[in-house]
């Protein structure tokens, strides 16, 4: 097999024979070549030990010395090149206690976590793979190198990763891999939360997001997500659904695009519906208030696996509105960008579709025939540029000032109720009838303050 390299690898392992080295490229950039894909990055091993390869390349810096590994910069362009080297105990299920370098290339495939990563090329000798990579990534199959517990008794998010894998590529789990996840996945304890919630994310954007259907089966989720093996565990049984919650969740993965934001929506939107489900006289479950429920749940694990604040609020908005039905009018798509938000209303849609493609047939087209038609309203104000919020409002809070209310409660309340007035009918917003209004309110709230009631 003849894979081509990048100009700046082919220097890099051609500067280190010179010297009198071996070097290969090595890992995912050589399985994703063989894939026919274009590697994100390419890592380069070395008989060179760490102090030889900076004496080689003028420009270097520390990446992960005590292992053996050194960047080289090429033209500002940096390559991870690491010494081979044969790793010592993993007492922490992550890192190896001490590392020993080595000069056998082999030493350092056997190592690595699968056999589809545990090749290595360079162009005189071609492809290295002493573990028959090739042939499983032909057979789409995911396999440790040698015994899968002893490599994932070395690094317990190799579990997590193998799961990954699968879910990226398309691959079906090797029985002896997926036998020993089952066996050590509680070693996942040990492994931070922001190495986990790495890993999910990838596995989330990835082709086949239901695939978390794996890590459920070999007991991953049951450890570092066991808020998603409850909703597996909880039936629905009434007329909006045929799967379970679990189920369910997983077929809105599959319904929506592979955004950040949005499949991290889909796995937590419904997290809440085994706390507050109730059986009728029927026998029919209902979840009233589960979003509020799953919005709560959502922000605590999303806190536990230390997700950024950004994405982690967007995702409370969404599930927190996602069972949302607005009224399929302006007035209420307008109240329900509102009450949403500008920037997530779009996002909500998407929720939305997702969420219905995951219920019973039965039952699909009415909905995402409402759906469309609010899109449609949707696109309808935004060509109409109507006023959703108070930085549209033909007034500020300046302007009532010079007119004489006085900075504090009554005045975001004044501000509140003409956005209310607006949201109503868009042609209200206009400097002069905000004005009047303005004092009108400021009458009626003196005389009758009992029903002062602030809008939205």
């Amino acid at each position: 097999m003849r894979i081509i390299l990048p100009e700046k690898v082919k220097f890099i392992l051609e500067q280190l024979k010179e010297h009198g080295f071996e070097a290969y490229a090595v890992g995912g950039c050589v399985r994703d070549a063989c894939l026919g894909r274009i590697p994100n990055d390419w890592d380069i091993t070395t008989s060179a030990s760490p102090q030889e390869v900076k004496r080689i390349f003028p420009q270097t810096f520390d990446t992960g010395i005590e292992h053996g590994t050194i960047t080289v910069l090429i033209e500002r362009e940096g390559f991870e090149v690491t010494t081979y080297r044969v790793d010592g105990a993993y007492n922490d299920c992550r890192h190896p206690d001490q590392v020993q370098f080595t000069s056998d290339l082999i030493e350092d495939l056997k190592r690595r976590d699968f056999t589809i990563n545990a090749m290595a090329y360079n162009q005189e000798t071609g492809l290295v793979d002493e573990f028959d990579g090739i042939n499983d990534l032909k057979d789409g199959v995911l396999r440790c190198v040698g015994n899968a517990q002893e490599r994932f008794g070395e690094d317990a998010l190799r579990m997590m990763r193998a799961v990954r894998f699968c879910a990226q590529l398309g691959f079906r789990m090797e029985e002896k891999t997926a036998a020993a996840i089952k066996k050590l996945a509680s070693t996942l304890k040990k492994i931070s939360a922001e190495r986990v919630q790495a890993e999910l994310i990838k596995l989330l954007i990835s082709p086949h997001p239901d695939w978390i259907r794996l890590a459920w089966e070999t007991g991953i989720t049951g450890v570092v997500l066991p808020e998603f093996d409850r909703m597996m565990d909880q039936p629905q049984n009434n007329a909006h659904h045929i799967y379970s919650v679990g189920e369910h969740t997983l077929e809105t993965l599959k319904a929506i695009r592979p955004d950040k934001v949005l499949r991290l929506t889909m796995l937590l939107h419904d997290m809440g519906k085994p706390q507050v489900v109730r059986q009728d006289e029927k026998g029919i479950y209902h979840f009233r208030g589960h979003a509020a429920s799953s919005a709560v749940i959502a922000k605590t694990v999303m806190k536990r696996l230390k997700m950024d604040n950004d994405t982690s609020g967007k995702v409370y908005r969404l599930v927190a509105n996602h069972s949302l039905y607005p009224e399929a009018t302006p007035e209420g798509v307008r109240r329900s960008i509102f009450q949403i938000g500008e920037d997530l209303f779009p996002l909500f849609l998407e929720v939305k579709r997702a969420d219905i493609l995951g219920q019973s047939p039965e039952v699909q087209e009415t909905k995402l025939n409402y759906l469309e038609r609010i899109g449609q309203i949707y696109s309808e104000i935004l060509a109409r540029g109507d006023c959703l919020s108070l930085k549209d409002l033909a007034i500020t809070g300046n302007d009532l000032i010079h007119d004489g209310i006085s900075p504090g409660r009554l005045l975001g309340d004044v501000l509140n109720q003409l956005l209310d007035d607006v949201l109503a009918d868009p042609a209200h917003n206009e400097r002069t009838y905000l004005i009047e209004r303005s004092r009108e309110l400021r009458r009626e709230w003196a005389v009758f303050p009992e029903e002062k009631t602030v809008a939205p």
